[in-house]
């Protein structure tokens, strides 16, 4: 699977960068057909709350998942992206089956 992390305005750190790779790789025990996946981080203005925006795409073999989701930190983003990923992947995998 290629990996691309796009930081939008800043410079993502190695440590945010391993986290997202660690999460991203844990989606392929779901499904073996991830032949492309791409992170784009940015930061909302104005700084408040929640304003930490991470989208998450993955070019599967015959379909696409995508997630977009904010949080207090890209951390809390990608896990929240990588759960809605994961559950329309499992929702997709039991449409196949019947």
């Amino acid at each position: 699977m290629e990996l691309t992390i796009q930081s939008v305005n800043f410079d993502a750190t190695d440590q945010l960068k391993a986290f997202i790779e660690k999460k991203i790789k844990k989606l392929e025990r779901f499904t073996d057909d991830i032949i492309q996946a791409e992170v784009i981080l940015r930061v909302v203005k104005p700084e408040t709350a929640n304003n930490k925006d991470a989208a998450v795409k993955l070019n599967l073999r015959h379909r696409e998942a995508f997630a977009n989701k904010k949080a207090d930190s890209f951390e809390e983003a990608i896990d929240l992206c990588a759960m809605a990923i994961e559950k329309q992947i499992i929702k997709t995998k039991e449409k196949k089956e019947r």
